[in-house]
């Protein structure tokens, strides 16, 4: 079994999901986990290989991402310390979905494929949790497409706010605000698919209302419940 830090065992707690899982469920999973470092710029994965296990990251930050027929690059979101992510290939024994590449380097937890499935046949009450973990995936998934087909882009724009500073639902809103985004306008608009222009006068009226704040290379997410108000 890996000694993990104190440090490391607070970033593991910040996440929701793992942190109201049981004592014991939590020493199964670390007690399978071996150590992984990659360095910037590194592929974890393709979109399309084949599952090599299930992952969390300890510290440093991933960029989940496709790439558009045209080539370009098209960024859903990043993953900070905290967040578990590979669950859904270890299921449907279906390839990766994205990319996932290390944007600093990364130290991340995986438990191999094998020992996964292990993990399954010798503990079956791990299906129930990994069934919410999926069922905040998918949760997510539904918010995504109203973002993509009802929202204004404002309401878009709140709306990923959100799900940033909750590391895709991964953490409690409420957590360690204020919050600071490590991200260009330019990232977040090509995320959602606008104008660097229209993005930021959207960000300018976030801050005139107080729920955020700008920094060279950085946003500052203060109120999370007023960003959902605007999502909704």
């Amino acid at each position: 079994m890996i000694t993990l830090t104190p440090e490391q065992h607070a970033t593991l707690a910040t996440n929701s999901w793992y942190n109201e899982l049981p004592l014991a469920i939590q020493q199964l999973l670390l007690a399978h986990c071996r150590e992984k470092h990659l360095h910037a710029g590194a592929v974890v994965h393709h979109k399309g290989d084949a599952p090599d296990g299930l992952y969390v990251l300890l510290e440093g930050r991933l960029r989940i991402s496709n790439v558009s027929p045209q080539g370009a690059e098209m960024v859903l979101t990043w993953l900070e310390p905290g967040s578990w992510f590979g669950e859904i290939s270890l299921f449907d024994h279906l390839p990766r979905t994205h990319n996932n590449v290390a944007e600093s380097d990364v130290h991340l937890l995986r438990i191999p494929q094998h020992s996964f499935e292990q993990l399954l046949e010798q503990e079956p009450a791990l299906y129930a949790h990994f069934a919410r973990l999926l069922c905040q995936r998918v949760r997510l998934l539904f918010s995504l497409m109203d973002d993509a087909g009802s929202l204004s882009l404002m309401g878009r724009l709140a709306l990923r706010l959100c799900m940033l500073t909750t590391n895709l639902g991964q953490r409690d809103p409420h957590a360690g605000l204020p919050h600071t985004l490590s991200l260009s306008q330019d990232d977040l608009a090509a995320m959602l698919n606008a104008s660097r222009q229209a993005v930021n006068q959207r960000l300018r009226e976030l801050q005139r209302r107080e729920l955020i704040s700008l920094h060279y290379g950085k946003i500052v997410v203060h109120d999370t419940d007023g960003l959902q108000q605007l999502a909704c």
